[in-house]
């Protein structure tokens, strides 16, 4: 990154997103946010985080922020919603987000999806899996457009979200048949650890505690260095 570009992200209202925005402004990074409240946007910019309010379902407000002004070296999302939300952005607003930054000519887009998209799939139980199918189908429409896209990514699935301070326990890994817990602090470092990690480029990684997985099992542990 040169010291004129800044990191772009959606999401950072709240949960995983607003701890992201933490850890990039303690590194001293530039950071420009996403964000639909004026609320919010004050509480950002108390933090020297540079705010556009707009609306990731907006291709208009999304080629605005990301296209004008400072140029982009990394969006990182981690918007999306819940089975009971209305609209969903998991997968129309990421599409917009990554269809500006192809034309934004960005050097590297992470997502944030989840454990059950894509090939993960076969970690969750009928009963999750059950209630979460709908928002899933749409996170893994956002990896697909992300990875068709050609920009280099790194899509990151964390598995179940606590809210607790970080442990230092969380860890990546290609196997999609692991299933757990991570809390969101956690989740947060490894995406800012993944910011500058070659090895993170174009790969797909589940994420999670080692101390909080779902049953017995040994799996790789992928390292970003």
């Amino acid at each position: 990154m040169t010291s004129e570009s800044y990191i772009f992200l959606a999401g950072a209202s709240r949960g995983v997103g607003r701890e992201i925005a933490q850890y990039l402004r303690a590194q001293q990074l530039k950071v420009k946010a996403l964000v639909r409240t004026a609320a919010v946007a004050d509480e950002l910019e108390k933090t020297g985080i540079q705010v556009v309010v707009g609306d990731a379902l907006n291709i208009e407000d999304v080629e605005g922020a990301i296209l004008k002004d400072e140029p982009i070296h990394t969006v990182i999302s981690t918007i999306g919603g819940l089975p009971t939300d209305g609209e969903r952005a998991d997968y129309p607003g990421n599409k917009n987000l990554i269809d500006a930054a192809v034309k934004a000519g960005v050097q590297k887009f992470i997502l944030i999806s989840s454990i059950g998209a894509g090939n993960s799939v076969v970690a969750l139980s009928p009963q999750v899996l059950a209630a979460l199918g709908t928002v899933l189908v749409e996170k893994d429409k956002a990896e697909q457009h992300l990875i068709a896209s050609k920009l280099t990514y790194t899509i990151i699935r964390p598995g179940g979200l606590k809210s607790e301070p970080a442990t230092g326990n969380g860890v990546l890994t290609e196997d999609p048949h692991i299933i757990g817990s991570i809390n969101r602090a956690d989740v947060a470092q490894l995406v800012v650890r993944s910011l500058n990690s070659q090895r993170a480029n174009n790969k797909i990684l589940s994420a999670v505690d080692r101390n909080m997985l779902f049953g017995p099992r040994e799996f790789a542990e992928f390292t970003l260095e």
